[in-house]
């Protein structure tokens, strides 16, 4: 039964502990936007599930408990908002999208986007992406026979910047065999910039320019210029071709723009391309990142993998046929088993739209809610064997000794705003994991401990440098 903020038995945020801060400032400075998840984890084991931070003009609730954040993700729109920041900084930019508009405005949006994102087009994608894995097999091959070093962390978000383009807007720009100012690499700058601006105690960039907002400045202008190209070019085809269905999310919005009283402007066009660049490699891309770190140490593993792969595919070296994708389970479950270790997703950051009652705790309206989501994912008690890498736990016919609360594992969010694009992510996860499986061994190429966590909006490697060896097979 719910609780009011009056009822006994409901704590304030003050009755909570809190880390030792500053005053004026209070936490403010110990919170690194790098490694901003890897203290709150830290406070977690210190503190406990439940305490509060110092934000300087407010106090934030940090919160440990799963099923508390499932709580919270099923209360938006309505209850619940993103940490308001978030949008504030992003609106700068011009590029509040689905990922970071609140309110009414979200809905239409999200309509439009998961029609683009709808499964139904990835079996006539399907030959698109599977060309573009063919590139990144044809890359790594070159890599493997010259005997270099190949870094994943790189290769794999030029790899879902041109799945992403090539599925949302029609066009695949190969940047992954382009060198030098590709768009990845301005899209590299503007997720870490982001993130400082929106944990900025002071909104510095306002008032002075630093070489850091200066090259941030450069990228985006390098941004806006790609997507303007996109849009003026798609604008170009349906000219040519009036009448024609959406084939993509940039043609859907262009069309549905023409309709009186769409609401579709073009800074809500450009606003959500931008969105999906950004979303469609950060994530995908680090998911597999972090796979090949776990998976590189696991010989035995790698070579099972193998037999998988090619008793599906035969001679075929890149999956064959979109129904094939289906029985890959066991290599989606590579990058399941290896975000919940390292969550490219490590904290959700919300804010409270009105006064809510969270556990036990009183969340007055406004309060900054920060869910931490590692901690769940290591407890013996929702997982079995918690810290040990064991993708066979996501599997149908897993061993009875591992614990699994799959509730716990909320990377892609949940409730009504859960990711439109998790179904297109799992496509992208099986093809690149079964191919690398099928045609190659791999190992890390530099010592595990030198492989750091960076936070920026999405948790990512600050390197992923591997060796690959052709299997036998392939190289035939």
């Amino acid at each position: 039964m719910s609780q009011t903020p009056t009822d006994s038995g409901v704590r304030r945020l003050a009755d909570l502990p809190s880390p030792q801060g500053l005053p004026l400032i209070g936490n403010l400075l110990q919170l690194s936007p790098e490694r901003l998840h890897l203290t709150l984890e830290q406070w977690s084991g210190e503190l406990g599930s439940m305490y509060t931070i110092d934000l300087g003009t407010k106090r934030a609730l940090v919160c440990c408990d799963p099923e508390l954040a499932h709580t919270v993700l099923r209360d938006r729109p309505e209850g619940y908002r993103r940490y308001s920041p978030i949008e504030s900084v992003i609106a700068e930019q011009h590029a509040n999208g689905l990922f970071s508009i609140e309110g009414e405005a979200w809905r239409p949006q999200r309509k439009l986007v998961m029609q683009a994102l709808a499964a139904t087009h990835f079996r006539d994608f399907y030959p698109a992406l599977q060309a573009i894995t063919e590139r990144l097999r044809l890359r790594w091959q070159r890599a493997a026979d010259a005997g270099e070093t190949v870094d994943m962390a790189v290769d794999l978000v030029r790899y879902t910047v041109d799945v992403t383009t090539a599925l949302a807007f029609g066009e695949d720009p190969n940047t992954l065999e382009q060198s030098g100012d590709v768009i990845q690499d301005h899209l590299a700058l503007i997720f870490p910039m982001l993130m400082s601006r929106i944990n900025a105690p002071v909104p510095w960039w306002r008032y002075v320019k630093l070489p850091s907002d200066r090259r941030f400045d450069r990228s985006m202008k390098a941004v806006r210029a790609h997507i303007d190209g996109l849009i003026e070019r798609t604008r170009q085809r349906l000219h040519e071709q009036p009448g024609e269905r959406a084939r993509n999310l940039l043609e859907a919005m262009l069309i549905a723009s023409n309709e009186p009283g769409s609401g579709v402007t073009d800074e809500t066009i450009f606003a959500n391309v931008i969105t999906l660049l950004m979303a469609g490699e950060d994530t995908t891309a680090h998911s597999l990142s972090w796979t090949m770190y776990f998976l590189s140490a696991e010989p035995a593993l790698q070579a099972r993998l193998h037999d998988e792969a090619a008793a599906l595919m035969g001679v075929a070296l890149v999956c064959p046929q979109f129904d094939d994708v289906k029985r890959l389970d066991a290599f989606e479950a590579l990058a399941t088993e290896a975000t919940r270790l390292k969550p490219i997703v490590p904290v959700f950051f919300k804010e409270a739209l009105a006064d809510k009652v969270l556990g036990d705790v009183a969340v007055p309206a406004g309060t900054p809610v920060f869910f931490v989501l590692r901690p769940a994912m290591l407890d013996e008690q929702r997982f079995g064997h918690a810290s040990t890498y064991l993708p066979e736990r996501w599997g149908d016919e897993r061993d009875a000794s591992l614990a699994h609360d799959a509730r716990a594992y909320v990377q892609f969010g949940a409730g009504p705003r859960v990711c439109p694009g998790r179904q297109l992510a799992g496509v992208e996860i099986r093809l690149v994991l079964s191919m690398l499986c099928r045609n190659f061994t791999m190992e890390l190429a530099t010592e595990r401990a030198s492989i750091k966590e960076v936070m920026a909006f999405t948790m990512m490697p600050n390197a992923m440098p591997v060796r690959l060896r052709p299997r036998p097979a392939a190289a035939a």
